[in-house]
């Protein structure tokens, strides 16, 4: 099934996105959600984000803090770069460790952008962002990410934008500590990327990638570059899909797909 695209307009977005994407009529598109029939919220949400300025430092609950604000579900997620500009940065975690204070404190300041690490990125990193963590996407960078399905975001600091913070909730629920997360990296080959509490996530370049997964579907298949058919129709940048098996996906050597599921334990 191919999936719904939802487009989302964000100040920091693109109105030059691929022609793959579709037209924007003028938009200024920061994100784009795939859904099931009719925008239907599936258990795993697949996004494609592309950034012309950075976006608002953050922060995601865990499920048991959202649970305890009264959300059905926490948002954890992994970014994997496609395209990112010379000097392009993710900033995930901060510098040195903070307490609730100090974070709110630089928060309020501004300081916090000074705190926060930010990371030179390249196209095949990845990055797995558990809840908690403190974090901004950079300018110039086009990327994918996998998360549980959950809009839930607390701004820290939003570079002065006329809108809402989530100052009480965001210092509540923040572990600003530096990042140091294993499932991070760089990748050019078939590679499982994360096998989280929430989804697992691989990197395939052909069907011998295919074939060392091992995990039960559905499957998200999201192509990312080369040439790759499911059923014997073409799938290109821009498409996601939700199967029920692998038997049908082939991928040319030296394509690019990511394949996402739901943790099962």
């Amino acid at each position: 099934m191919f999936l719904e695209r939802q487009f989302v307009e964000k100040p920091w977005g693109r109105d030059d996105l691929p022609p793959e994407f579709g037209a924007l009529g003028g938009q200024r598109i920061g994100e784009i959600w795939y859904n099931g029939a009719g925008q239907t919220p599936l258990p795993l949400l697949v996004k494609w984000l592309f950034t012309s300025e950075k976006l608002s430092i953050q922060v995601h609950p865990s499920d048991s803090d959202a649970h305890r604000r009264g959300s059905p579900s926490g948002k954890e997620e992994c970014w994997y770069i496609v395209d990112a500009e010379p000097g392009s940065v993710l900033g995930i975690g901060t510098k040195h460790v903070l307490s609730a204070e100090e974070l709110r404190a630089a928060s309020l300041s501004g300081e916090i952008e000074e705190t926060l690490d930010w990371k030179p990125v390249h196209a095949g990193d990845f990055f797995y962002i558990p809840s908690g963590t403190v974090h901004a996407i950079g300018a110039g960078i086009t990327l994918v990410e996998v998360q549980q399905p959950a809009d839930i975001t607390y701004r820290l600091y939003d570079y002065r934008r006329p809108r809402e913070l989530h100052l009480e909730d965001g210092v509540a629920v923040a572990l600003p500590v530096p990042y140091s997360d294993a499932r991070s990296g760089h990748v050019a080959g078939n590679h499982k990327l994360v096998d989280g509490p929430h989804f697992w996530l691989h990197h395939i370049v052909d069907d011998a990638g295919k074939d060392e997964i091992q995990e039960a579907g559905p499957f998200w298949l999201v192509p990312v570059s080369g040439h790759a058919t499911f059923d014997a129709k073409p799938i290109v940048r821009g498409d996601c899909l939700m199967v029920d098996s692998l038997e049908q996906l082939q991928a040319d050597q030296n394509s690019s797909l990511l394949i996402a599921g739901i943790a099962t334990s």
